[in-house]
């Protein structure tokens, strides 16, 4: 780890789930946050997600090349596509539906 608290990590949350990539800290309306960078993979473009400390189990240091291959292998994406897909949806009115 760095002076800055920049570094590349596996970090498990709460939920059985992991996220790869470069692990900084971020303030957000006076909260402390983990800001996780995920780098750009085959599958999906890189994005940044930030979690509070409630939120994550463990943080794992290791090298970017760790981080790079297991952030492919994952595959997590910012917004699952059932999410995009409720808000691009029109909203259904009593007359649409078939009773």
């Amino acid at each position: 780890m760095n002076q800055k608290n920049e570094f590349y990590a596996i970090v498990e949350l709460f939920g059985h789930q992991r996220i790869a990539g470069k692990i900084s800290e971020q303030t957000v309306a006076g909260q402390n946050f983990i800001r996780v960078d995920v780098p750009d993979t085959p599958r999906n473009p890189g994005f940044s997600k930030l979690y509070g400390q409630g939120a994550i189990y463990c943080i794992t240091p290791v090298e970017k090349s760790t981080v790079d291959a297991l952030a492919d292998q994952l595959a997590i994406k910012p917004l699952d596509i059932w999410e995009i897909r409720q808000l691009t949806a029109p909203e259904e009115t009593e007359e649409d539906l078939d009773y």
